[in-house]
């Protein structure tokens, strides 16, 4: 069979999986009433890792084997290197990131003090390189982004995610929660079809989790590399097929606040590993 027409049968195949939990599903459901009623209790909530096998468990625990080391190692580098019209690297405001970093990443997406926009840690890093180091923003999902990313959010293994929806943060939890809960695309599907009605049970040889984003960004044995939060959100739509969204855009922002607070309580892991 030619590669592109076993590409065309594997997405079909998918797209007929899909299909099958959506049909599942009431067109009606009864998600919650308030804005910060939690369909899945604190006490109930599992990471990804829960829904693995033991191969790949034990592959994320072993930092020597962990594949997404080695985007970690390159991320010390870049903290550690003078970049930029200023010479400064980002060690020489922060210092050692082990101690600087520690629970950062955890608070994040966050209201900016300067801009007043929200900001993920990658536009975070963003803004400090080219404000305070005057260097060249890294591009969204390049290598040098996820290795800088992997580094400062290893910071925070073992932290609970803690984000702030109060304030100017609350318009942004608001819409990031109306994209959760909206169905879209030809299949039909909300985030909550798969991650609240159906995480637990089988799609082909996985099992669908409750989709929190405490391990970001992680080393996917499918992709063979890393990957954002947003390149992740990317992959549902594209399986609902729905409008694919820019990285860094505002609605994935939103809808990246929201499964912050969805999530918290869970404990940083990056640089995780998932099949």
């Amino acid at each position: 069979m030619a590669r592109g027409a076993a590409v065309s049968l594997a997405v079909a195949r998918i797209g007929a999986a899909l299909l099958a939990v959506a049909c599942a599903v009431p067109a009606t459901l009864a998600y919650a009433q308030s804005s910060t009623t939690r369909v899945i209790p604190l006490d109930q909530l599992k990471s990804g890792l829960a829904y693995t096998g033991e191969d790949v468990r034990a592959l994320q625990a072993d930092d020597f084997a962990n594949p997404g080391m080695l985007w970690v190692e390159r991320g010390e580098k870049i903290w550690n290197t003078p970049a930029g019209a200023d010479g400064k690297s980002c060690a020489s405001c922060h210092g050692d990131a082990k101690s600087s970093m520690k629970g950062v990443a955890a608070r994040y997406p966050a209201i900016d003090a300067k801009s007043k926009q929200l900001l993920n840690i990658e536009a975070r890093i963003n803004a400090s390189r080219s404000g305070d180091q005057k260097a060249p923003a890294f591009a969204p999902e390049s290598e040098d982004m996820l290795a800088i990313t992997a580094y400062v959010n290893m910071q925070s293994r073992g932290v609970p995610v803690g984000v702030s929806i109060d304030g100017a943060a609350r318009e942004h939890f608001e819409r990031g929660r109306a994209f959760y809960y909206t169905r879209r695309g030809q299949m039909n599907m909300s985030c909550a079809t798969c991650h609240e009605q159906n995480f637990g049970k089988r799609l082909f040889a996985e099992t669908i989790s409750q989709g929190q984003p405490n391990d970001f960004p992680i080393y996917r044995l499918e992709w063979q590399t890393m990957g954002s939060l947003h390149r992740r959100l990317r992959a549902c739509l594209y399986g609902v097929r729905a409008e694919l969204l820019p990285v860094g855009s505002p609605e994935l922002l939103d809808v990246e606040l929201f499964l912050a607070w969805r999530a918290q309580g869970l404990k940083g892991e990056a640089p995780a590993v998932r099949r």
